[in-house]
């Protein structure tokens, strides 16, 4: 390994705390050579990926994995052997465990996991956690048992005898001790009960179910007498004895309940990891406020130290002496070593990539280091990267004072932990997911006809189609680790960081000096084929095409007018991380994690877009900060840090790490319309009414419908701009746009940068919805025609010939398409951009926030887009450009003021899509009991089908074909056998 180390030139990213610097050392000669050295090596690679030689997939964040490039590689999804159900597979495992005599290695998982009937419902005694276990005396691993939980959180450790394990039980609030008997492992008494009535921030603490207590890490004692549990919806540790089996003492971790003098100082909140030294001594890791607590375990627990971090600590492990921990921090995209005795950090390790390999962009964070492990003799370290696909390769000094990484080690999609075989020859590696891949598709076994069966195959939701995986790797040898960290860096663009000039850069120095303005509209959950697949040119498929031409005629004239992107990808599952992609180019391990667990109904809150357990953490008033009563608001996540949001390049930008923050920093100026705004201000009063009224015009009495969430929006959100609310048409929110969008043209002041939010093809609340759009149909075409008017407003204005929009769908979750569960619609428009040209270059979300960033000039949001392309293919050198919009006919069935309607749209609409296929008692009755509060807070999968049928007919299934086949020839004949399919 040492050798490795001075292969790769010997730059070390971290500093001993007097000596750290968010700086790199000056750029020497040698490492100058070695970075033309590095570009023509990453070619290379990219040459062998390409010709077959190391297979690469091309995952929806525009990067690429290689899970098996290591030699001797296996890769073993993880079977629960269900009944009935062989061909199911779990997703997200979290956490490794190896047995002390490095016999048996457990596999935890904690993600989604929920199995559905082929109706779409839930069945509860199939949708499990799991540990999976493994015999590792035996390459690969063999599979031995499955143990079944409820539910989970991370939590998992061994008793130091080995004839035990333990098992947080996450929302259930209590933990499972597993014994071996016989050879086989089983659960002889009940959990242990960890009694919280709920989590914090719940306006009833006799609620569960909004803010339910949550069982994250657990260790174990030296003496396997004491449990030491994290409690991370709580803020609190439980100390339980074995002996007894119960808790023993609680302790509350933040700084005021302690020391009322400290009371409203944020401490000790979202703990997560811990590690038990000893018997008498705990370390827990502190999430939201960056911090490891000090516990002393002697008797009941107490704090006896705080250790400050740059990042959000996560998992953490002892050194076999114990006088060494070493915790992983997210958000700083490194590895903390703590000398133990004493108390302090020693030292601070990046964990990205050899430093070389980062030299000109130092400072961009998404790498999400999510797991670690010690090699036997404890001189390397190695950290699973989540955000960068890899496993970081770390030589430790024989102090632990010092260290650099000197490889790294590709792997699937989003590895989450590492383990290391007892003699040091072997990796275990388990990853979150895997590509989703098409998402239409029918039931094909005995379960078909069975009514409420379960079908593998009917498992079509996106968290559902993307599975988890234990990958067991030989450990490398220097020269085969130099390949391997080649093929990462090849896999992440870091080739990007060498010194040659990008391409289309020459495009977007043009378009610097003629395009000011960019307008950025974030929709909902639409797929391609939901929306273009009856487009007459483009990759797709009309068979299951929801919301055509007739009922969104803007889409479809805006991708024949300027480009058609029929190979553009969400990098997003679902809204919980979709809205932070969408916004950062990135999401933190914190969103990675919870949010699977959120749609799954497994306790996690939806701690996003600024909001955590309920709390708007970026406002500063108490009234906007908490809309209901709480106890102890003092104490309730004081100040405003965002557990859930990323940080932008320098030290000191802290949660910073948004578009916004980087136009900001670029002395842009920015107005916001509706992203990250508090949707609890919109929920009903105890009453029954609306707590802010619902108000066409809410400036013309000058009342307050906007609640931002972050707190570099507070002062440049317009207050009148309604967030998501399905009640409310997106009519009346283009209509509040254009007011100030008119201010600005008469003082000729437009900001550089505009945010803006077309929620309602998110669809929802039927009953309720104003202005008769209340149906899926009416609201579809809503959503369609306030886009269209957005983009006839700036084309018929002065601003037409410097501003650009771009338009993005936050996910694709809500439907189906043919290519992949990712696949969406986005838009470019404006001048300087093709026209009628299909583009199907594969693009992603960070490919449009990275081409947002080039044609405004701001600087990158974090190593996503910093280190890929921007879309340069869609634009030209011609500004000529018109639009004006289309009113769907089936608008006309509401009472939104339309203008009259002309011939033209008469000639694109047939009598059947001027009229809702079902009114709105109907959507109501079938998705009564669904609550659309706030996006995706509803079971997204049952909504699908409710889409379906209802759109369709429920004589119409999905097509059960899978091919991912590309439909952009012979398309007229294509469109012509749907049509006559769609009317017999």
């Amino acid at each position: 390994m040492l050798q490795t180390k001075r292969l790769w030139g010997g730059q070390v990213l971290n500093r001993k705390p007097a000596l750290r610097s968010s700086r790199f050392a000056a750029i020497s000669v040698g490492v100058l050579v070695f970075m033309f050295l590095l570009c023509s090596q990453l070619s290379a690679a990219g040459q062998q990926e390409r010709s077959g030689a190391v297979r690469a997939e091309k995952l929806p964040t525009g990067m690429s994995i290689t899970p098996e490039a290591a030699p001797g590689s296996k890769l073993q999804y993880l079977n629960p052997d269900l009944p009935g159900m062989p061909e199911y597979l779990a997703d997200h495992p979290i956490a490794t465990a190896l047995s002390p005599d490095g016999k048996t290695l457990l596999v935890l998982t904690s993600g989604y996991n929920r199995v559905s009937d082929i109706k779409a419902r839930s069945v509860p005694e199939l949708s499990n956690e799991y540990v999976f276990i493994y015999n590792v005396r035996q390459n690969p691993p063999a599979k031995f048992q499955v143990l079944q939980i409820a539910n989970t959180y991370v939590g998992i450790a061994w008793a130091p005898d080995d004839e035990k394990f333990f098992v947080t039980g996450g929302s259930d609030d209590n933990v499972h001790v597993f014994e071996r008997s016989d050879g086989r492992w089983s659960e002889s008494l009940p959990p242990i009960p960890l009694e919280h009535k709920s989590g914090l921030g719940s306006n009833d603490e006799e609620s569960t179910e909004e803010n339910k207590p949550i069982a994250a890490g657990v260790a174990v004692s030296a003496d396997g007498t004491r449990l030491l549990v994290a409690n991370n919806a709580n803020d609190s540790v439980s100390l339980i004895d074995l002996k007894q089996k119960k808790v023993v003492g609680e302790l509350d971790l933040r700084p005021g309940k302690s020391d009322p003098a400290k009371k409203g100082i944020p401490g000790g909140e979202y703990p997560y990891g811990v590690a038990f030294k000893g018997n008498d001594k705990g370390f827990v890791s502190c999430q939201r406020d960056r911090e490891i607590v000090v516990l002393d375990l002697r008797a009941a627990p107490t704090i006896s130290g705080r250790i400050k971090l740059h990042g959000q600590p996560g998992k953490m492990i002892l050194n076999a002496r114990q006088n060494i921990l070493f915790a992983v921090a997210d958000n700083s995209d490194s590895v903390v070593i703590v000398d133990t005795a004493k108390d302090r950090i020693l030292t601070e390790i990046k964990t990205t990539a050899p430093a070389a390999m980062l030299i000109r962009q130092p400072n961009f964070k998404g790498a999400n280091p999510t797991g670690l492990a010690l090699s036997p003799d404890e001189r390397t370290l190695y950290v699973a990267n989540g955000g960068t696909n890899s496993l970081a390769v770390i030589h430790l000094d024989k102090e632990f004072d010092d260290g650099s990484v000197i490889g790294l080690i590709p792997t699937a999609w989003y590895p989450n932990d590492v383990s290391v075989s007892r003699d040091g020859k072997s990796l275990y590696v388990v990853n979150a997911k895997s590509n989703a891949g098409p998402n239409p598709g029918g039931c094909r076994n005995n379960f078909a006809k069975s009514g409420d069966r379960p079908c593998a195959l009917a498992q079509q939701y996106v968290w559902q189609l993307e599975k988890g995986a234990l990958t067991t790797i030989p450990t490398p040898q220097p020269e085969e680790l130099k390949r391997l960290t080649l093929l990462a860096a090849n896999n992440n663009h870091f080739k990007a960081a060498a010194l040659k000039r990008p391409a289309g850069d020459d495009i977007f120095a043009f378009l610097r000096t003629r395009i000011h303005h960019v307008i950025y509209v974030v929709k909902e959950n639409r797929t391609y084929d939901q929306i273009l697949g009856d487009l007459e040119k483009g990759n797709g498929d009309p068979r299951i095409n929801l919301f055509p031409d007739a009922l969104a005629p803007n889409h479809h004239d805006i991708a024949r007018h300027f480009v058609t992107l029929d190979n553009f990808y969400d990098s997003g599952e679902v809204s919980g991380n979709g809205w932070n992609w969408s916004t950062a180019a990135r999401a933190t391990d914190f969103v990675e994690r919870t949010i699977p667990m959120n749609y799954a109904g497994r306790g996690q809150g939806y701690d996003v877009e600024g909001v955590n357990r309920g709390v708007n953490v970026g406002a500063s008033k108490a009234e906007d900060r908490i809309p209901g009563k709480v106890e102890d608001p003092d104490d309730l996540l004081p100040g405003n840090a965002d557990v859930a949001a990323p940080d932008g390049p320098e030290e000191d930008e802290t949660g910073a790490g948004y578009l916004w923050d980087s136009a900001l920093r670029a002395k842009l100026t920015v107005r916001n319309y509706g992203f990250f705004s508090n949707l609890a201000h919109y929920s009903s009063t105890p009453e029954g009414g609306p707590a802010v009224p619902l108000l066409h015009d809410p400036s013309a009495t000058g009342v307050r419908v906007a609640f931002p969430t972050n707190p570099r929006l507070q002062d440049i959100t317009d207050p009148y701009f309604r967030s998501f609310d399905m009640r409310f048409a997106d009519y009346w929110r283009f209509k509040e746009w254009e007011r100030e969008f008119d201010e600005y043209v008469k003082h000729d002041n437009l900001p550089n940068l505009e945010l803006l939010r077309l929620p309602h093809d998110h669809f929802g609340n039927f009953s309720e919805a104003q202005d008769g759009v209340n149906t899926v149909e009416t609201m579809m075409a809503d959503n369609d025609y306030a886009l269209g008017l957005v983009l006839e407003k700036i084309a018929h204005s002065k601003y037409a010939k410097d501003t650009l929009l771009f338009v993005i769908e936050d996910d694709a979750q809500n439907g189906a398409d043919h290519v992949d569960a990712h696949r969406s619609i986005a838009f470019v428009a404006g001048p300087y951009v093709k026209h009628g040209a299909v583009i199907s270059q594969y693009f992603t979300t960070v490919s449009m926030l990275k081409t947002i960033e080039d044609v405004l000039g701001i600087k990158p949001l974090g190593l996503n887009d910093a280190f890929q392309l921007p879309m340069a293919e869609v634009f030209s050198r011609k500004a000529a450009w018109t639009y004006t919009a289309r009113v769907p006919a089936v608008l006309r069935t509401t009472q939104l003021p339309l203008p009259a309607a002309g011939s033209a749209e008469q000639t694109h609409v047939s009598n059947s899509a001027s009229i809702p296929r079902h009114d709105s008692a109907y959507w109501a009755d079938k998705t009564k009991g669904f609550d659309f509060s706030m996006e995706d807070k509803l079971d997204s999968e049952q909504f699908n089908l409710l889409l379906w049928n209802g759109l369709k007919g429920e004589d119409q299934p999905y097509p059960s074909e899978r091919s991912g086949a590309d439909m952009r020839k012979g398309r007229a004949a294509l469109l012509r056998d749907s049509r006559k399919s769609k009317n017999q």
